[in-house]
């Protein structure tokens, strides 16, 4: 039975167990919550010892995972049996027997990471029709901000939108790492705060002034001197700032640029929706649309394909990124 992450927690918190959980797919943090979930609620303490075992696919087989599976938990309602990297295992097939007749009693949670099932297989189909099923799909970078927001509201907490997309330029997709880093900052903020660039900043070694959010932002307000300050902040500092990844964020904006010119509905609603931002930044967007026409903004777009091809060093033999990033920029501005 397929579900969602939101189905499963909530049945988890509510004490609905099922007897086979098979969670896969290329997003690790939603896979890890629901099995650590699982792991510390499932049972007390006193439980665990006698009750849950935890394997590796690595080190493991079918016949051994159904052995244990097989088993009647001691002096509690459940036992709890966690295959992590499950696909890893030899001949994962053979628990199809199981699979078609589990125990009520046995809570099995097969962690299948980072790839997909053939579901073509009899095997397959029958865990999508007797297990909890659910793929953990990476986020696209737009729903990171969202994402984000969603995980403070659970602690208490709120973040302002421009905060919120800092944090997601600088950390990228990788959940479990922005989890951290929240869970971090959580430990020096009083609670029911409203999170800003500048606890940011001052929590997480963000620079509020030199980051491609903001390089972005005076290029759609064509504000040369900051534009030329962050550059010159960025070549100072490649590592942190690496070359693709600016050329990346600013394709991205740019790319919207161009789809808001053509949107027949300009409202705040549907260009947020269009552009998959949130509201508070569609003003951005309808500012930088005044200072890049279709045209402009198609040949910025040709440029940064151009220069990120130098930047892997097609017809470019020596010019470092700072400098490649500086003309770029003088194209965009000029």
């Amino acid at each position: 039975m397929a579900a969602t992450f939101d189905q499963i927690v909530k049945d988890l918190k509510t004490g609905q167990y099922r007897p086979i959980y098979f969670l896969f797919g290329e997003e690790a943090y939603f896979i890890d919550y629901i099995t650590d979930y699982i792991a510390n609620h499932v049972l007390d303490e006193s439980e665990q010892a006698f009750n849950q075992t935890v394997v590796y696919g690595r080190d493991t087989d079918a016949a051994t995972v159904i052995e244990v599976a097989k088993r009647f938990p001691m002096m509690a309602n459940h036992q709890v049996v966690i295959v992590r990297e499950a696909q890893q295992m030899r001949k994962i097939e053979d628990l199809a027997a199981y699979v078609e007749n589990p125990l009520s009693s046995t809570v099995l949670v097969l962690c299948y990471k980072y790839k997909k099932p053939d579901k073509r297989k009899a095997f397959f189909k029958a865990l999508a029709k007797n297990s909890v099923f659910f793929e953990s799909k990476k986020l696209y970078d737009n729903q990171i901000p969202a994402w984000i927001n969603k995980y403070l509201v659970s602690k208490r907490m709120r973040i302002s939108p421009k905060a919120s997309v800092l944090l997601t330029e600088y950390l990228g997709t990788d959940l479990s790492k922005i989890a951290n880093e929240l869970d971090k900052l959580l430990l020096n903020l009083p609670e029911g705060l409203e999170i800003t660039p500048q606890h940011i900043e001052e929590n997480i070694g963000i620079s509020r002034e030199y980051n491609t959010f903001e390089l972005q932002n005076a290029l759609g307000k064509h504000d040369v001197m900051k534009a030329n300050r962050i550059v010159q902040g960025f070549s100072q500092n490649p590592k942190q700032h690496p070359f693709v990844v600016t050329v990346s964020s600013l394709y991205n904006f740019f790319s919207k640029i161009l789809t808001y010119h053509f949107l027949k509905d300009k409202s705040e609603r549907s260009v947020a929706s269009a552009l998959r931002i949130h509201p508070f930044f569609v003003k951005d967007y309808q500012t930088a649309s005044r200072y890049y026409n279709p045209r402009k903004t198609v040949e910025i777009i040709g440029s940064l394909r151009e220069y990120d091809l130098k930047s892997k060093g097609w017809n470019n033999a020596s010019t470092p990124d700072g400098e490649l990033l500086r003309e770029l920029v003088y194209k965009i501005l000029h």
